[in-house]
C-alpha cells in the first residue's frame, strides 16, 4: 500500500501496479481497493493501475463529510500530487457515483469511463423508480446500528444473489476482498449510506463528455439493471453491456470475461 498525506493531514492510501496508461479504479460502499486485487494483476500488463481507498474506507483516514463531492475532492488532490494528466476511470457501485462526480470537473483529463453496477440514484423517489425503496435503505441503516457485522455480511451475500457461484470461488472472494481489506467504521458506513439514499445525480449525466461503457449484471439486486439502462440512455454516446446470469459484482463472479470487455473498451 502507498500513502499520500492530504493538506488537512489525513492519509489517503492506494494500491498501484503496472506502468502503462493511467487507469483509476474506484471501489464501492463499505469496500476497499482490495476488491480490485485480481483486476490489478490482469490489467497491469497494459495500464498503470491505481486503486485508492476512498476516505474512511480501507486504509484511508476518515473525514468530515461523505458526499460524492467529498470523496472526489480527495481524489483530485491525490491525482495532482502524482502528476496524473489524462487517465481512464472505472467506478463500481458507489465508486461509479464518485466517478460521475469526478468527471464534472475533470471532464478533460478523463479519456474513457466505465461504470459497473452503478446508478445515478441509489434509492427510489422523486420520479425515480429504478432504485431500492427508501424504506429498505432506512431499514438497512437501522440494522447497521443494531448489528453491524451481521448486516454487512448480509449485504455482501446480496451482491451475488441469484448467481451460480461455486463455494470455492465465494471463499476466494471472501479471502481476497473482505479479509485483505477492512470494513469502515460504522459511522462512516452510515454516513456514506445516507449519501446514497439522498443524492440524485441524474442532472449530471448529460455533462459527461468522454466515451462511456455501462456494465450491469442482469441479476443485480443492489443497483437495479434499469438504473444501468438509464445511465446508458442518458450519458451521451454511452453503450450498455448487460451481463446475463451475473449480479452486482460481475468482475468478481466472472473475472476473465469482464476483464476482457474492459480491455476491449479501453484499447
Amino acid at each position: 500500500m502507498k500513502s499520500f498525506t492530504l493538506p488537512d493531514g489525513r492519509r489517503l492510501t492506494w494500491r498501484e501496479a503496472g506502468a502503462g496508461r493511467p487507469l483509476l479504479l474506484l471501489h464501492g460502499w463499505a469496500m476497499s481497493s482490495a476488491v480490485f486485487a485480481e483486476a490489478m494483476e490482469s490489467l497491469a500488463e497494459d495500464f498503470r493501475v491505481l486503486a485508492p481507498d476512498l476516505r474512511g474506507h480501507g486504509g484511508s483516514d476518515a473525514g468530515d463529510g461523505y458526499g460524492f463531492a467529498d470523496f472526489a475532492a480527495d481524489l483530485r488532490l491525490w491525482l495532482q500530487s502524482l502528476g496524473i494528466g489524462r487517465f481512464s476511470l472505472l467506478g463500481w457501485s458507489m465508486g461509479g457515483q464518485v466517478a460521475i462526480e469526478l468527471c464534472q470537473s475533470a471532464a478533460g483529463p478523463v479519456d474513457r469511463l466505465i461504470l459497473v453496477g452503478s446508478t445515478p440514484r441509489f434509492a427510489a423517489g422523486d420520479g425515480w423508480e429504478h432504485g431500492l425503496p427508501d424504506v429498505q435503505v432506512r431499514t438497512m441503516a437501522r440494522n447497521l446500528n443494531r448489528n453491524y457485522l451481521k448486516t454487512m455480511g448480509s449485504f455482501f451475500e446480496l451482491m451475488f444473489a441469484g448467481e451460480t457461484l461455486t463455494g470455492e470461488r465465494y471463499r476466494q472472494v471472501i479471502d481476497r476482498v473482505v479479509r485483505a481489506g477492512r470494513l469502515p467504521e460504522p459511522q462512516v458506513a452510515l454516513a456514506a449510506l445516507d449519501t446514497l439514499r439522498t443524492i440524485d445525480q441524474r442532472p449530471l449525466l448529460a455533462g459527461i463528455a468522454c466515451p462511456t461503457l455501462v456494465m450491469h449484471g442482469d441479476l443485480d439486486q443492489v443497483t437495479l439493471p434499469a438504473a444501468g439502462r438509464c445511465l446508458a440512455e442518458t450519458i451521451p454516446g454511452a453503450r450498455l453491456a448487460l451481463l446475463p446470469g451475473l449480479a452486482h459484482a460481475p468482475f468478481l463472479s466472472r473475472p476473465q470475461q469482464v476483464f476482457r470487455l474492459w480491455r476491449e473498451f479501453l484499447a
